[in-house]
């Protein structure tokens, strides 16, 4: 079973996850990258251009899910580098330094919540999120076109681009596309009609609708939904 709350970091979710069930899940991309626990250790999952599915592994998880664009500042490496991956804690800090906040995660009450101390204390430490990122998230999240959104900033095309491959490890076309499935999606599973939410979301047509989802989500629209259902 699968809850979530808000965090008391800013724009972050906390999450749990136990499966009711073996079997490969599908995660779809949303421009976040999370810090996870399970099964006492420490991992990063990168930001996602594709649905990732897991391998199905037994057991508890718990996570920190970043808004898109703050998790390198929190975690020291550009979030190109992990695009794409599911990495170890340990494979990007000190070792010694993951076993000592592994074992605070795991002493926690929850590990949810040893996870979502941890990143409000990486958050203490590093710089405040640059309001330039938001301001990209929010203009392409409401269907802003890329050169606009780099025109009211007041960027070059490839500066915007170079920006975007640290904060959220693609371009930021690749964001905007990611952001409109997640609008398409969440319409979808009101009950819209495929139609419709194809024309409310920037879509040309239904058709372009159904080859994004198949293209990032990996399976025909009403398969998805039906499975997530």
């Amino acid at each position: 079973m699968y809850v979530e709350r808000a965090s008391r970091l800013a724009g972050a979710v906390v999450w749990r996850n136990v499966p009711e069930r073996d079997g490969a899940a599908r995660v779809l991309p949303d421009g976040c990258m999370d810090l996870l626990w399970h099964e006492g250790r420490l991992l990063v999952a990168g930001p996602d251009t594709h649905a990732h599915v897991t391998d199905g592994e037994n057991g508890a998880w718990a996570g920190v899910r970043f808004y898109p664009g703050t998790a390198p500042a929190l975690l020291g490496v550009p979030a190109h580098e992990l695009r794409d991956r599911r990495v170890e804690l340990a494979d990007l800090w000190p070792a010694a330094e993951v076993r000592r906040l592994a074992a605070r995660v795991n002493a926690a009450r929850d590990p949810a919540s040893g996870l979502e101390g941890l990143a409000l204390r990486q958050a203490a430490g590093a710089d405040p999120p640059d309001p330039l990122l938001r301001h990209v998230v929010t203009a392409l999240d409401a269907g802003r076109p890329v050169a606009a959104t780099a025109d009211e900033l007041r960027l070059g095309a490839r500066q915007l681009h170079r920006r975007s491959l640290a904060a959220f490890g693609y371009g930021p076309k690749t964001l905007a596309r990611i952001l409109r499935l997640r609008r398409a999606l969440a319409l979808a599973r009101d009950g819209v009609p495929f139609a419709d939410t194809a024309a409310r979301t920037g879509y040309a047509d239904q058709a372009h609708l159904a080859r994004d989802v198949r293209e990032l989500a990996g399976l025909p629209l009403g398969e998805l939904l039906a499975r997530r259902g």
